[in-house]
């Protein structure tokens, strides 16, 4: 047996305790967490969160988190003492917006498999009586939902933690951490040094100065946070005692950025309708000089307008007044999730920040399945510390993103919309072209990405493009409908640029790639392969598209920056390969459609005929005065290429192509069409359509897996598992009314049960109806089975279908 690795955890705050209890309950018992403040209230933001653990999310990974959180606690007891007392939760709306929203939000705790319930006014008020009925206009209800005792939890942890050989020690601070080459090797405390082959820093809002140890950024902002507690309410008298502490659900009313919990007799409010606050650590006291160092003065005026609207909702406080308040610390990130996984710099240093009470035992789990398995069993690709790009990771980002997190943390957030600032962050060599035709631009990893151009308004295809719902218009206009045909019926150009491209190279790059991938990519030079990146439990990490551009240099096709740190680290240590990211140097434009070739030839002395040039293929050559690499592939469903060159000539490129293609009737379209078409033909979207949750055959991409392969990461987990074999299916569905466009993360239901739920959707204006791609059970999934996807609480039929959906003899990309 391999000795067991020293592990040292860096706070003994709620995340630090219950990593500590899963990594020991999994064998890992050299367990060392050190503390700079006391046990077990030791300063930081567990010593003051008041504990609410609502479970609604709209991201299903931070949804099981919270639910683990819930099953965890609910089962865990102090001295006698509950850690979770599971009261409930009800959010209520006092807007038709937010009444809308709890209807979506129904949808996906539906969708993700926790029990919920959309209530009247009445049922609200019967629920949580200081309500005024005549407020609301509806609520939302989920029994599972409760207060973690975030104190008791952590000791009760500990406890199980110690009880099986890990240590505790309070009054240590971190000074350095030591590595040996590029490892950890120990943490050094002002009472000591601790041998330790992995560190995992679970410092809370303190994370960014351990980080700086090891020259880790760690992109979180400190965030003070606004709650009070109300004097004596009469109505709470005798009602609740100092055991059970609350019997009504904790409440939220998001529409003013309020949330409500009985203490006892009295009322705690938490507020996030203050501005933001973010706070300096040089300002925060140490816990040697301060009892509670995460909790800063209470800014009176930052409140006047939460209380008045707490007596609004809940008229009997009134009868009090707030008896004392205080702004807490926690931690705030650019997109809002927590930052979990191992440094790209410093093997064996970890990360488990950003995490609030909610999700820490979930958080938890998974990091200890990480650690001990080599992977976690949620999905955490939304939380990895490594899906930032560089830029993103500038202080004066993190920041104001970080900031406006803050500010929108109970907004009603539509799947679209984009973050202003800062922008425009990062944009291609073709943005002063995408300007003057009026793009309409959109935002994702820093890229401005054009949504539509206002300069295709006048194509007539526009008017026969169906309108939809409100939420289904926002961020998206008929244009994009009119791009879609258009890109069918003639050729448009499509800015790929912020897709990621990596170049790996050196003498054993095939043999290095061929081991992490599926498909077979031992062909000629000029070959293009579609292939997956799996974990070794079959989970897919990512699919890439390989291009074969010389023997020993290969570009890929990437999703983001976790594909890429995910070749760094399996890298060669003899230097046989290299791997470099190419994306900010180079750009490129999607030439597709029927016309495709009318565009290109005449602007080439390079054979761009279909048996010159053949799908899945790539070359050199020069575009006008250009040089490109082009490779025939078409994500949809087009003939055409992906035309690459270099960032310098990129704007030059596209003129060649724009003026060429006047008389071809040539438009830009922008990633709205492009959506519409990829679901057309079926192809997926990593990240959306699958994670590492699903395997090859589920999501329908078997044919990427050459199972004669000698050997490749996961192999060996896809024994027995074929297309016959799976349990579930990732599925196609058309929706029958054309007005019920659906958005993502709906739940999907059969006979009036919940089966599955959506993962993408749009508009397929080339088959003139809206189309799914949704889990499915495999029962369900046959063509033809009727189904309903629950959208903003109403019910809207769709029948699963065969795939593709468009031209499934493929008679139009290989023409």
């Amino acid at each position: 047996m391999a000795a067991q690795p020293k592990v040292a955890i860096i706070g003994a705050g709620i995340v630090g305790c219950a990593l500590s209890d899963e990594l020991t309950a999994r064998g890992w018992t050299d367990v060392t967490v050190l503390e700079q403040g006391p046990l077990f209230a030791t300063g930081g933001s567990t010593s003051h969160a008041p504990g609410l653990v609502f479970q609604t999310n709209g991201s299903k990974t931070m949804t099981e988190f919270a639910r683990y959180t819930v099953e965890k606690y609910s089962a865990l007891t102090l001295d006698g003492q509950w850690c979770f007392h599971q009261v409930g939760g009800l959010e209520v709306a006092t807007s038709p917006e937010r009444l809308a929203e709890i209807q979506r939000r129904h949808g996906w705790l539906t969708s993700w498999g926790v029990d919920s319930r959309v209530l009247t006014p009445e049922e609200s008020a019967a629920l949580h009586p200081l309500l005024d009925p005549e407020r609301v206009l509806g609520g939302f209800h989920i029994p599972s939902d409760g207060l973690a005792k975030a104190l008791r939890a952590s000791e009760a942890q500990a406890r199980l933690a110690t009880a099986r050989g890990a240590r505790f020690h309070p009054h240590h601070t971190v000074t350095g951490i030591e590595t040996t080459g590029d490892r950890v090797s120990a943490v050094v405390t002002d009472q000591g040094t601790f041998p330790a082959d992995i560190v995992v820093s679970c410092a809370g809002f303190w994370g960014p100065r351990i980080g700086r140890m090891v020259g880790q950024p760690v992109p979180l902002v400190p965030m003070a946070h606004q709650y009070a507690r109300t004097t004596e309410l009469p109505l709470l008298a005798g009602r609740n005692d100092e055991r059970t502490e609350a019997s009504w659900p904790i409440l939220r009313n998001q529409d003013a950025g309020l949330y409500y919990r009985e203490l006892v007799d009295r009322i705690g409010i938490g507020s996030y309708a203050h501005r933001p606050m973010p706070v300096s650590l040089d300002g925060v006291a140490h816990p040697s000089e301060s009892e509670m160092p995460s909790s800063l003065d209470f800014t009176e005026a930052d409140f006047e307008g939460a209380w008045a609207d707490s007596l609004a909702l809940l008229p009997s406080l009134a009868d009090t007044k707030i008896e004392e308040g205080f702004n807490g610390i926690f931690s705030f990130t650019s997109d809002g999730m927590p930052l979990m996984g191992e440094s790209p710099k410093v093997q064996g240093f970890w990360l488990a920040e950003a995490v609030w009470v909610t999700h820490s035992a979930g958080v938890a789990k998974a990091m200890a399945e990480w650690l001990v398995d080599g992977r976690p069993g949620t999905d955490v690709h939304e939380c990895d510390v490594n899906r930032f790009e560089e830029v993103q990771l500038a202080p004066s980002y993190v920041r104001e993103r970080s900031c406006q997190s803050f500010a929108e943390v109970y907004d009603i957030l539509h799947p679209l919309q984009p973050a202003e600032l800062p922008r425009p962050l990062r944009t291609s060599p073709f943005h002063a072209r995408q300007e003057a035709l009026g793009a309409v631009l959109l935002e994702g990893g820093g890229w401005e990405r054009p949504h539509w151009y206002e300069a295709n308004a006048g194509l007539p295809e526009v008017a026969g493009v169906p309108g939809r719902n409100d939420w289904a218009s926002r961020y998206w206009s008929p244009i994009a409908g009119a791009e879609a045909l258009v890109t069918r019926e003639r050729v448009a150009l499509y800015d790929m640029t912020p897709l990621k491209r990596l170049e790996v190279t050196g003498p054993e790059a095939l043999a290095f790639l061929q081991r992490l991938t599926t498909n077979q990519l031992d062909k000629p030079v000029g070959s293009v392969t579609y292939t997956l990146l799996l974990d070794a439990a079959g989970g897919v990490r990512s699919d890439l598209t390989i291009a074969r551009l010389e023997t020993e240099r290969f570009q890929i096709g990437a999703n983001g920056n976790l594909d890429l740190d995910w070749l760094r680290r399996r890298l060669p240590g003899d230097g046989s390969v290299q791997v470099r990211d190419i994306t900010a140097g180079t750009c490129c434009l999607g030439v597709w459609g029927p016309r495709a070739r009318d565009l290109v030839q005449p602007l080439t002395d390079t054979d761009f005929s279909h048996q010159g040039f053949g799908y899945f293929k790539a070359k050199q050559a020069y575009l006008g005065d250009v040089p490109v690499t082009a490779m025939r592939l078409s994500y949809v469903g087009e003939l055409g290429w992906e035309i690459y060159t270099t960032a310098d000539l990129g704007a030059r490129l596209w003129d060649t192509l724009w003026e060429a293609g006047q008389e071809l009737g040539v438009i830009a379209a922008g990633r709205s069409a492009f959506n519409s078409l990829r679901l057309e033909k079926g192809y997926r979207s990593w990240g959306h359509d699958m994670t590492t949750e699903h395997n090859p055959y589920e999501a329908g991409l078997g044919f990427a897996v050459r199972r004669n392969k000698e050997h490749f990461t996961g192999k060996a987990a896809l024994e027995g598992i074929s297309d016959e074999t799976v349990t579930r299916r990732l599925t196609p569905l058309v929706v029958q009314d054309k007005q019920s466009v659906v958005m993502g993360h709906e739940p999907v239901y059969v006979d009036g049960r919940p089966v599955g739920y959506v993962t993408s959707a749009a508009y397929g204006y080339t088959i003139d109806a809206p189309l799914a791609y949704a889990w499915l059970p495999a029962e369900h999934a046959a063509p033809g089975t009727p189904v309903e996807i629950e959208y903003f609480g109403a019910k809207v039929a769709a029948l699963t279908a065969a795939e593709p959906l468009f031209d499934p003899e493929m008679s139009r990309i290989r023409r």
